[in-house]
């Protein structure tokens, strides 16, 4: 019952599988192996044009070297207040673009308000050296709360950036889990709703140790590659993170580890939701879910083998708590059975 996170679960068959079959042998260093450059032609042929992929270490990563890409000085990125990259990247993304700063924005279910947005931006007019300028607007999609932006609202932050002639970056550590939840293409979900950068998740997703940052415009990316190289994140045997991707886009084996990760998260929902000990604090549109429980009924399933973590309660929700109760996170993944699910609704009712 390991509903901690998806970072919990460990590699796909079929990708291990994938690894030991590169295992061998010998393949030219630093991304430029003919297998480095299969997958590149893969992920030029997913998103319908050509795009300039750069394999990472981490989502942290990306997000942070996709700020260093777009960086100015005085430069300041757009985020929701609630994001991966303001709470839990120790200031990665600071750091590595030199001194850029996060500006939270505010809005309801993990997402962006527009207007919101606007009223940020507004805040710093154009050549006003004081209070310096914006250089990116960050969207996380699937964002940390489990909601999905809608390929409107995707395209209204994005015609909101333009205006101010920055870029468009989207966190997409669970990517696929909000691809198949929209039903909709991979151009249809960035770069065609307007989509510059971004960071581009396997780990999650089955994957051992697969991020990638993705330009949609190759020329805004030539000189990045040295923005990598000082940043410590240029594999010399790039073929490693090549044979994942490799296997994980074959016979879309992404999209099915996404799916089972949403249908299993929407069994677990109907287990709480069911449940006179739990109820749902929102509606989970991809592959997390968020409830409301006792603390003293979160220890009891946590004593008989559930595992998930206690969440701090955002800003703009509109549910609440009692006194004796917690708001709890669980992430299923490919790896999730159906038989996890049935137990933790077992223990659900026994705790």
């Amino acid at each position: 019952m390991f509903f901690a996170s998806d970072n919990w679960a460990g590699a796909h068959p079929l990708i291990a599988q994938s690894l030991v079959s590169y295992a061998g042998g010998y393949a030219s260093a630093y991304g430029t192996s003919d297998l480095d450059r299969r997958v590149e032609e893969t992920f030029n042929r997913v998103f319908e044009r050509e795009v300039a992929v750069f394999f990472v270490a981490t989502g942290t990563a990306a997000n942070s070297l996709a700020l260093a890409a777009t960086s100015r000085p005085g430069g300041i990125c757009f985020a929701h207040a609630e994001a991966h990259m303001l709470e839990d990247e120790c200031g990665a993304p600071e750091f590595l673009s030199s001194g850029g700063r996060l500006r939270p924005v505010q809005g309801s279910h993990g997402k962006i308000d527009a207007q919101e947005l606007s009223r940020e931006m507004a805040r710093f007019p154009a050549g006003n050296v004081h209070s310096g300028q914006p250089m990116a607007v960050s969207v996380t999609q699937s964002t940390e709360t489990g909601s999905i932006y809608s390929l409107s609202e995707i395209e209204a932050i994005a015609q909101i950036a333009r205006s101010r002639a920055v870029p468009l970056h989207m966190d997409g550590a669970r990517f696929a889990n909000a691809l198949v939840a929209l039903d909709c293409s991979p151009a249809e979900m960035t770069w065609k709703r307007g989509v510059d950068l971004l960071s581009f998740g396997g780990t999650k997703n089955g994957c051992w140790c697969a991020e990638a940052l993705v330009f949609f415009d190759p020329e805004k990316a030539r000189e990045f590659g040295f923005m990598r190289k000082r940043a410590a994140q240029l594999f010399s045997k790039t073929r490693f993170v090549a044979a994942q991707f490799e296997s994980y886009f074959a016979d879309d084996l992404w999209l099915e580890n996404a799916k089972t990760a949403n249908r299993m998260a929407k069994h677990l929902a109907t287990a709480l939701h069911g449940s006179n000990s739990a109820r749902l604090a929102w509606k989970p549109q991809a592959n997390e879910v968020f409830a409301v429980m006792s603390t003293a009924k979160a220890q009891a399933l946590q004593a008989a083998g559930a595992r998930f973590y206690d969440w701090k309660e955002p800003d703009q929700w509109d549910g609440s708590l009692s006194a004796g109760e917690g708001l709890f996170r669980f992430v299923t993944s490919y790896a999730t059975q159906e038989d996890d699910v049935t137990r933790f609704a077992e223990a659900l009712q026994r705790a």
